[in-house]
């Protein structure tokens, strides 16, 4: 599941609510917001957490509300009242500070409970157990992280991520965004610190591929027009849109596709030979860098017109042209490009 953030600190503006259904069409299915609210700001909170599970309603997003004891206590809401939640259109509760195991496994009979990812332990499972915790209703989401420097550890992350999975739990990651980054420190909201000024995409591509997550949200809030565009087009289209600089229009026009088999250095376009069918001279013959827009020219005899993309720096070849090349944020995409996987060419800036 694909998911963003929406916070309560203002409004639900008419603008607010457009970008909302622009993750909607982009393929986004989840909402975060958080409950943890200042004393004085309690009912106006309260009304926008219900304005926005009415559109949540709407929409048919499933809604996740980070919440302490303390913020349920400022709602005049205890654990046998949770319905009430609910009733606003509240899916699931992010539990934090305060409550017990026991409480827990008591919510997790009622609706579906995410728990902190990096805190959960072994005695925290032999106690949900033994107080018949639903364990389909829980979830395992790990925390995200404004001040740089203080994300979590890749190998650590994967590590506990793995054991998270034996113990039964989906499990959950924030990305940060590439537009409006939220303050006091606009540094991003990402789980891992490798991640904080990573292409959304290319984040979300690894947690999901490499890093035993199930979920990813945005931590920031949504996602610019154009990013959301790529993650439509690869998650619910299954078509990779790579932004290139290049002045060969014909990649632009159409769409590719890998071969079914996985070369190591380059990604081969199985219409390049079929498409390129003229005398192509040598040209440009020069190093070829990651995310190089290759052709092989008419040297190369019965290659003449194969189209690649490379994957990692490769020596110059007499016999090879290069006509592009892929923006650097979004190399690191070569890597996950599976057997037959749709490619289309965008201009990038």
């Amino acid at each position: 599941m694909l998911g963003f953030s929406v916070f309560l600190n203002k409004k639900l503006t008419v603008p607010e609510q457009k970008r909302i259904e622009l993750m909607k069409s982009s393929g986004f299915e989840g909402i975060f917001t958080s409950l943890n609210i200042p004393e004085d700001n309690v009912s106006e909170s309260l009304q926008r957490l219900k304005d926005l599970g009415g559109i949540c309603k709407k929409l048919n997003f499933y809604l996740t509300v980070d919440v302490s004891i303390k913020g349920l206590n400022r709602l005049n809401i205890g654990i046998k009242d949770i319905y009430k939640l609910i009733d606003l259109g509240v899916t699931a509760l992010r539990i934090d500070d305060g409550f017990s195991m026991e409480e827990v496994a008591c919510l997790s009979n009622e609706m579906n409970i995410a728990l902190n990812a990096s805190t959960i332990s072994d005695l925290d499972i032999e106690c949900l157990k033994d107080n018949h915790a639903n364990f389909d209703n829980l979830e395992a989401w790990h925390n995200y992280y404004p001040r740089p420097e203080t994300g979590l550890d890749n190998n650590w992350f994967i590590h506990k991520n793995e054991w998270l999975k034996k113990q039964g739990f989906t499990t959950m990651a924030f990305i940060a965004s590439d537009t409006e980054l939220r303050g006091p420190i606009f540094a991003g909201l990402p789980t891992l610190e490798c991640d904080r000024y990573t292409n959304p995409l290319v984040a979300t591509i690894k947690l999901l591929n490499d890093c035993n997550i199930d979920k990813v949200y945005v931590g920031d809030g949504t996602l610019s027009e154009k990013m959301c565009r790529k993650f439509e087009m690869f998650f619910s289209k299954n078509v990779l849109q790579l932004s290139i600089q290049s002045d060969a229009e014909f990649l632009y026009k159409s769409i590719w596709h890998n071969r079914p088999d996985i070369s190591r250095d380059v990604v081969r376009l199985i219409e390049g030979r079929e498409r390129n069918t003229e005398k192509i001279v040598p040209h440009e013959t020069r190093t070829r860098l990651a995310g190089a827009i290759t052709i092989d020219n008419c040297r190369y005899k019965r290659y003449c017109g194969e189209l690649q993309i490379v994957k990692k720096q490769l020596n110059a070849d007499t016999k090879v042209n290069v006509i592009g090349q892929v923006v650097a944020s979004e190399v690191p995409l070569l890597q996950w490009i599976g057997s037959n996987q749709a490619i289309r060419f965008v201009k990038g800036d």
